[in-house]
């Protein structure tokens, strides 16, 4: 996918004509993937790069920490004159609010057709656990089975749990483990009991089935989307 760079809207030329063109150069590729429902990575790139111009918008002070490509002497001095000089010249500055606002503007319809996408997403997927669920549920297997596609992808996850000075996360990590065919026989139960077998490091894990009755796109859209709706489904069962 095409990508902005962290600072797009200061780096190099800073012409609200030429600007405009790379913003909506990258958002007519951000709406061809979810025109195909494909989340990810472009929902989350392009929240982070509205969020960061939010964070410039609010926080004009550090505009200064912005403007690497523009320093013209090495020693510290120099730094803060070059500086100082960009940050006072009011037509640069114009010049990035116009470009800061418009870009506002034409992410904020692309962020919510991604967020709805999401939820429609979220609301195709069913979660069930498989067997007795241990009492702390943080470390095991899930299938996913995507739409009516017959394989179903196994896989590892681990629930982790971190905080910052306002709040606290819960994060997922994932590694593949196999694939399986769903029948008569080769029933969830039978996966839990195999995956058991296999791997004595966890004699007794939580296993959960998910399952979309629509088919998506795995790696874009499902499994992410999954991994999300499987964390916050443990935390509220928890």
């Amino acid at each position: 996918m095409k990508s902005l760079g962290i600072n797009w809207f200061i780096e190099g030329s800073i012409d609200f004509e030429y600007k405009k063109y790379i913003l909506l150069d990258y958002l007519q590729e951000i709406n061809r993937h979810f025109d195909k429902s494909k989340l990810y990575p472009n929902l989350a790139d392009l929240v982070f790069h509205f969020n960061n111009l939010l964070y410039f918008k609010k926080n004009k002070s550090m505009m200064q920490q912005s403007f690497p490509q523009r320093l013209t002497k090495a020693d510290i001095d120099a730094v803060k004159l070059t500086y100082q000089k960009i940050v006072d010249d009011d037509s640069t500055m114009q010049q990035i609010e116009q470009i800061i606002t418009f870009a506002l503007q034409k992410m904020d319809p692309a962020i919510q057709t991604g967020r709805e996408i999401y939820d429609f997403v979220e609301s195709r997927l069913n979660i069930d656990p498989v067997g007795i669920v241990p009492l702390l549920p943080y470390h095991g297997y899930f299938s996913l089975k995507n739409g009516s596609e017959r394989t179903n992808f196994i896989y590892e996850y681990q629930i982790t749990l971190f905080e910052n000075k306002d709040d606290k996360y819960r994060g997922i990590n994932i590694s593949f483990i196999d694939t399986w065919e769903q029948s008569i026989i080769n029933t969830p139960e039978a996966l839990k009991l195999d995956l058991i077998r296999r791997n004595k490091y966890l004699p007794n894990p939580a296993v959960y089935y998910v399952q979309s009755d629509i088919t998506f796109p795995l790696e874009q859209t499902l499994l992410p989307v999954a991994k999300r709706s499987l964390v916050k489904y443990i935390s509220n069962a928890a």
